[in-house]
């Protein structure tokens, strides 16, 4: 453990195990901690400790629990579900950083919260620290940790599902994948790793081959924010990975913290999962070259016309889906005001449509009728199924990739259910974030 003050480590704890090691282990070492506990969020018993309760809107009783109790080194470790800005119970603080507060919730997807997050913490004379510098031992090592080591083909899994992830990390999606035998299985964008791994559970990966086949793969994005959201695994991870059908986990090394470790080891033994730290290595090669920075043109199909937010969203989603397709197949994603929450590279849209509808953002989404868009991959056929799908996800509307042809039939369906319906015509597409 290494810390540069002997006064007490703040930890602003959210949910999860991670909290309490990094407070025993600090104070193991002869250090003392002050826990400020999201109210909602904290499911470990950290009774044993100096410990306050606060809401999330309770931002100027949070400063003054840690500057009370002399705190200069903050960690800040545990998930914390979005909240709904409706039922925020706000102290002074908040109004007195309401500009702040307000850049927090319109900094888009997870990337913009964290760094405005750690940004007012450091604006108010904390210095916020990273986990893994706090206490190393919770960082996972290269190698095995398990006596099931990954084959060399589970390696080519991790390898492909290492290099998905850096490619769409310019879109701000999720640190985590499946990949098995060479094909990606799913995603994580808004919806977490929990829930990606229950898609995969209940589908016929899970179900079609006695031998447990795959691997799920969490790794930082590039240019994430490191010192408040490493990718974390734990025993319930294993749990959801053998229930998945999965052979094992891999998290890139020095670059991942293991949570309830010895547990963890217990229930990987226990199923048979591998858990592995990967080193950087040889990517596959891409499916096609890097396009160029041209924006492609959209044209309008139906009755109803994009705003310019939504051909905004849209450029998002086809930018994001190029990427996706140097590397593997491309399917479809959802787009809401900046923000991917949810890519499906099979073609599988009713289920994406309606797993995207139920997640919110700061509980403004569902407050906002039709903020969503989706888009089609190339080559991704379209018809009368798709636009119903929509319309009952209640979608602002959708675009296709490619320049592909769209039947009039699906154009007057598209129409009839106040649909838009946008045709990307094929000029090259950047791999980059669009601007």
């Amino acid at each position: 453990m290494t810390s540069s003050t002997a006064k007490p480590i703040g930890i602003l704890a959210g949910n999860g195990s991670l909290p309490g090691e990094i407070a025993r282990a600090v104070t193991a070492g002869g250090g003392s901690v002050q826990i400020v506990a999201i109210n909602s969020e904290v499911d470990d018993d950290l009774s044993a400790f100096p410990i306050v309760h606060l809401g999330l809107g309770k931002i100027g009783a949070i400063l003054k629990a840690f500057r009370s109790a002399g705190v200069e080194e903050l960690v800040i470790v545990g998930g914390v579900m979005r909240p709904d800005l409706t039922k925020l119970r706000p102290d002074w603080g908040l109004f007195a950083n309401l500009p702040q507060v307000v850049r927090l919730v319109f900094s888009g997807g997870d990337d913009g919260v964290l760094r405005v997050v750690v940004r007012f913490f450091e604006a108010k004379g904390f210095t916020v620290v990273s986990p893994a510098d706090l206490v190393p031992s919770l960082a996972v090592r290269a190698g095995s940790l398990t006596s099931t080591a990954p084959t060399p083909g589970d390696i080519a899994d991790i390898l492909l599902g290492s290099s998905v992830v850096k490619a769409l990390g310019a879109y701000d999606i999720g640190q985590a994948v499946i990949v098995s035998d060479g094909k990606l299985l799913a995603i994580e964008a808004a919806e977490g790793t929990d829930r990606m791994l229950a898609r995969v559970a209940g589908s016929k990966h899970a179900r079609g081959s006695v031998k447990p086949h795959g691997v799920l793969v969490k790794r930082p994005k590039p240019g994430q924010e490191m010192r408040i959201d490493l990718p974390a695994i734990g025993p319930a991870t294993v749990t959801r990975v053998s229930q998945a059908g999965l052979a094992g986990i891999a998290v890139l090394a020095g670059q991942a913290l293991a949570a309830q470790r010895h547990q963890l080891l217990v229930n990987a033994r226990a199923a048979n999962v591998f858990v592995y730290g990967f080193t950087e290595g040889d990517e596959p090669p891409r499916k096609r070259a890097a396009t160029s920075s041209i924006k492609p043109q959209a044209e309008a199909l139906g009755k109803v016309r994009p705003n310019a937010a939504q051909l905004s969203d849209v450029r998002l989603g086809a930018a994001a889906l190029a990427s996706l397709a140097a590397l593997a197949s491309s399917g479809a994603c959802v787009v809401s005001r900046g923000h991917i929450l949810g890519l499906e590279p099979s073609c599988d849209f009713g289920d994406l449509f309606q797993r995207t509808m139920r997640l919110q953002q700061w509980g403004i989404a569902r407050l906002r009728r039709r903020a969503s868009v989706a888009v089609l991959g190339e080559n991704v056929p379209i018809n009368d199924v798709t636009i119903a799908n929509a319309s009952e996800a209640n979608l602002a509307g959708m675009a296709v990739c490619g320049g592909q042809s769209v039947p009039a039939g699906v154009i007057r369906a598209a129409d009839a259910a106040g649909l838009f319906l946008v045709r990307m015509m094929p000029a090259p597409l950047s791999t980059e974030h669009p601007s």
